[in-house]
């Protein structure tokens, strides 16, 4: 099959004897091989089981829930009352790029999400350097995840039977007197468990946990409103919009798992039509929830208390009512919902390496499909156990922060894609379009590049020892056991 990606005058009829580095880098992957090859994997195939309800289901149990639950209590003494504002810059950074991933999405429907779209539009390197990323960005963030849900249970069982975990159990090393976080591994293997019988099962489950946590933050706002100060506004940014910027690129953090619907393209009943619509609709619905508990939740405690709190709305809710009752039932809902996280990110970080390894630049295991439950088993139990494992040993900041600079990289290169391929394949079927040409994308990409520069030079430090470790190893494996290397299935274009 020859590159649909490349004009026909610089298309060739046959590989190259030996095509120069470059030209090896540079190799894409057609849109219709992608499309043509979606849900098949090593002795199996994904199921095609979700619909347009499922796919926003899994968009907004991977987003919704973290930057409010866990990391609203970093964020708020970065910004102070301007932490509203942090949500909103930080969400309209993600809405540019989601913007990108909706009319991808409709176009190249597959598992890869960003890595895939890359593949297609900038070439090898490029694609896996973003599924570095996303290997990044999902398995950080899974764990990120499962150690705020360590500190709800905490709370919940303080509330319940008067008893916690101690801290030695339920601390990562370096964070007082810890030495294992086992209730985030715990949370990490059960999310495992749901994912091992299948994505439709998987849905079902995320679907219940999507409405308990909706409940959840909807209780909060009505009790926290009640304990509303407007002095608590006063001094809206007391640290300037240095402290904004910083804030919101540590709550980017909290809107990463909008593209989490994107990963499940080869699972999904109609992925041209559901995929963007999707996408859409859970930002909205998960923006302007972030906003309303964030403006509720300054307005009820003075930003001061926040620096140090953990399970920071059910202390509110506490402080407010003058009971634990209330923040106990909260803290019910939040180790409910949290746990959501954990289960649709884990599945899309399980996806994406599917992907990789359908197209040689990672072990062709990870792409072995269970004929049963039609889910990649052996994927998903590594993917579990190494995040399980950074989820016990790792503390939670340095776990966000890594999170956000993947996240961000992968975005930007998504905003980028969009243009690329509007100007390698303008006769493309694209079922939603980036309104306004390439202004939007570029706006993303430009919104993308000012949040990482907002992040510390610790973050950049980690964020360049994982991409030169990601390097090495496409080097050694990749760059010579990939599919389109070894003209297994698709002849190589190389353009001049």
């Amino acid at each position: 099959m020859l590159d649909q990606g490349a004009p026909p005058h610089k298309q060739i009829s046959a590989a190259p004897a030996s095509p120069g580095v470059a030209a090896r880098l540079m190799r894409r992957k057609p849109v219709e091989h992608l499309v043509a090859e979606g849900g098949q994997g090593e002795g199996g195939q994904l199921r095609r089981s979700l619909g347009l309800w499922q796919l926003t289901m899994i968009s907004i149990g991977a987003t919704l829930g973290t930057g409010i639950f866990v990391v609203l209590g970093d964020a708020v003494p970065e910004a102070g009352p301007a932490v509203t504002l942090a949500f909103v810059i930080a969400g309209l950074t993600a809405l540019f790029s989601a913007l990108s991933y909706a009319e991808l999405a409709g176009s190249i429907p597959v598992a890869g999400s960003s890595y895939s779209y890359a593949y297609a539009t900038l070439g090898e390197l490029v694609a896996w350097v973003c599924g570095w990323c996303l290997v990044l960005e999902y398995g950080v963030s899974v764990a990120a995840v499962a150690v705020g849900w360590g500190e709800y249970l905490n709370e919940l069982l303080d509330g319940t039977i008067g008893v916690t975990i101690p801290a030695a159990l339920s601390s990562a090393p370096g964070e007082g007197n810890g030495i294992i976080n086992l209730p985030a591994l715990i949370v990490v293997l059960l999310a495992m468990v749901f994912l091992l019988g299948g994505a439709r099962e998987s849905a079902r489950a995320n679907t219940i946990m999507v409405c308990v946590k909706i409940a959840a933050l909807v209780l909060f706002c009505t009790i926290g409103f009640m304990g509303f100060k407007s002095g608590n506004y006063a001094d809206f940014m007391p640290l300037g919009m240095t402290g904004v910027s910083a804030a919101g690129a540590t709550l980017f953090f909290s809107y990463i798992g909008f593209d989490a619907a994107s990963t499940a393209g080869e699972e999904a009943k109609d992925p041209k039509r559901d995929l963007p619509r999707a996408i859409m609709l859970s930002l909205i619905i998960v923006t302007a929830l972030y906003v309303l508990v964030a403006g509720v939740a300054v307005g009820a405690w003075n930003w001061k208390k926040f620096d140090g709190s953990e399970a920071t709305l059910a202390a509110i809710m506490n402080d407010v009512s003058g009971q634990t009752f209330w923040g106990t039932l909260l803290a019910l809902g939040a180790v409910i919902s949290i746990a959501s996280v954990v289960l649709t990110v884990l599945y899309g970080q399980t996806r994406v390496l599917f992907a990789m390894a359908r197209d040689g630049l990672v072990p062709k295991a990870l792409g072995k499909v269970h004929a049963k439950s039609g889910a990649p088993r052996l994927n998903t139990v590594i993917v579990s156990l190494f995040c399980g494992v950074l989820a016990a040993l790792i503390p939670l900041g340095k776990l966000v922060d890594a999170t956000s600079i993947g996240t961000l990289f992968a975005f930007g290169l998504v905003n980028i894609a969009v243009v690329v391929l509007r100007y390698r394949r303008p006769e493309l079927e694209r079922t939603f379009r980036v309104p306004f040409g390439p202004v939007l994308p570029v706006l993303g990409f430009l919104f993308c590049a000012y949040n990482m520069f907002s992040l510390d030079t610790v973050t950049w430090v980690v964020f360049g020892c994982w991409m030169a470790a990601g390097l090495v190893f496409y080097f050694v494996y990749g760059y010579r056991r990939s599919r389109l290397a070894t003209a297994e299935d698709v002849v190589v274009t190389a353009e001049k």
